[in-house]
C-alpha cells in the first residue's frame, strides 16, 4: 500500500513537472518569435495575417499558404517581402498552427480551412486573389479552388499535395493523432524534446539542398513544439489523404490559370505520384519541373516560383505581358 501510493505521488510529480516544463519551453517559444502580422476573426475563429505591399486594390492580392509544421514565417523569410510590391501579399498561418485558432478539437479539414481563409482574404479586402499553397497548403490551396470557385483568380502549387498515395502515416503522427496517445505524447515532446530535433528535421525536408543561411532562427521550430500545436498538425496531417480522395477527381473543374512547381530531387511530396497527374487532370495546368531541386522550391529556386506566380497573373488578366 505504502508502495503504491509512493508510485501515485511519484508518477503526480513527474506529470507536474512535465505540465511545468512543457509551459515553459511554450512561453519562451512565443517570446522569442511572436506573431508578426494582424488577426481577422470569421466565425469566432482568429487567423494570424502578415499583410506586406500596397493598399488594398492598389495590386492584385497573392495569398501564401504554408506546409505542414509551418507558419507564415516560411514564407516571410525571402518570398513575400520579394513579391510585396508587384503584389499585395497576404501570409497566413493556417487554422491551429502558427498563431491561427483551431477549427474544432478534430484536425481541420483541407476544406474547413480552405473555406475559413478564403473568408479571411476576404476580410482582409482581397476578393479574388492568386492563391499559392506549398506542400500540405497546397492541397488546401487546390481544395480551395474546388469548393470556392468563384473566390480566386489564380492558383499556384509548389511541391503541392494533390493525389491519393499509398505510403502509411509516420509514427510520429499516428502517435500523436490518436486519441489516447496523443494528448499524453504532447506534453512529454514539449516539456522533454529540444528545438534542435525540429531543426534537424527542418534541414531533411530541405535535402538534397541545405536550409539557407538565417532561416532556422527566423522560422522559429520551437512553435511547432507546442502542445496543441503538435496535436493540430498532426490531426490534419492524419485526415489529409481522406481530404484528397474526396475531392481529387473534381479537379477537372477547376477552370482558373494554374501553375505547378515541383521539384525532381522532392521526396516528401512525389513529382510523379502528385504534379504531373494534376497537370494532367486540369485543362490548361502548367508544370515548371526543376531538376535536381527537393521539397522547398520557394527557398532553393525561389525565381522559378515567383516566375510561376507572375504567369498565373499575366494568364488571369492581372498583370502585362512581358
Amino acid at each position: 500500500m505504502k508502495l503504491a501510493l509512493l508510485l501515485l505521488i511519484g508518477l503526480a510529480a513527474l506529470a507536474a513537472l512535465t505540465l511545468w516544463k512543457a509551459r515553459v519551453h511554450e512561453t519562451r517559444a512565443e517570446a522569442a518569435w511572436p506573431p508578426r502580422g494582424q488577426f481577422v476573426t470569421v466565425d469566432g475563429h482568429r487567423v494570424h495575417a502578415v499583410v506586406m505591399g500596397p493598399e488594398a486594390g492598389e495590386a492584385p492580392d497573392l495569398v501564401l499558404l504554408h506546409g505542414a509544421s509551418g507558419n507564415t514565417r516560411d514564407m516571410t523569410f525571402h518570398l513575400a517581402s520579394v513579391l510585396a510590391g508587384p503584389y499585395r501579399v497576404i501570409v497566413f498561418d493556417r487554422p491551429g498552427l502558427g498563431y491561427s485558432d483551431q477549427i474544432g478539437r478534430g484536425g481541420a479539414t483541407i476544406t474547413e480551412q480552405a473555406a475559413l481563409l478564403q473568408r479571411a482574404a476576404a476580410e482582409l479586402a482581397a476578393k479574388h486573389p492568386i492563391v499559392l499553397g506549398h506542400s500540405y497548403g497546397g492541397a488546401v490551396a487546390l481544395a480551395w479552388a474546388v469548393t470556392r470557385p468563384g473566390t480566386l483568380s489564380a492558383l499556384v502549387s509548389v511541391a503541392g499535395a494533390a493525389k491519393p498515395w499509398d505510403s502509411p502515416l509516420p509514427p510520429l503522427y499516428r502517435v500523436l493523432s490518436h486519441p489516447v496517445l496523443g494528448p499524453v505524447a504532447a506534453p512529454i515532446i514539449t516539456a522533454f524534446v529540444p528545438d534542435s530535433y525540429v531543426e534537424n528535421a527542418v534541414s531533411e525536408i530541405f535535402a538534397p539542398q541545405a536550409p539557407p543561411e538565417g532561416y532556422l532562427g527566423h522560422v522559429g521550430a520551437a512553435l511547432t513544439l507546442r502542445r496543441e500545436t503538435l496535436r493540430e498538425n498532426a490531426l490534419q496531417r492524419a485526415s489529409l489523404l481522406a481530404g484528397i480522395e474526396a475531392l481529387h477527381a473534381r479537379y477537372d473543374e477547376i477552370g482558373m490559370p494554374l501553375e505547378i512547381v515541383h521539384g525532381t530531387a522532392d521526396t516528401t511530396v512525389g513529382l510523379s505520384i502528385h504534379a504531373r497527374p494534376l497537370t494532367d487532370q486540369v485543362p490548361g495546368a502548367h508544370l515548371s519541373v526543376l531538376d535536381g531541386i527537393g521539397h522547398m522550391p520557394h527557398h532553393a529556386a525561389p525565381d522559378a516560383v515567383i516566375a510561376a506566380i507572375h504567369r498565373a497573373a499575366t494568364r488571369a488578366g492581372l498583370r502585362a505581358r512581358e
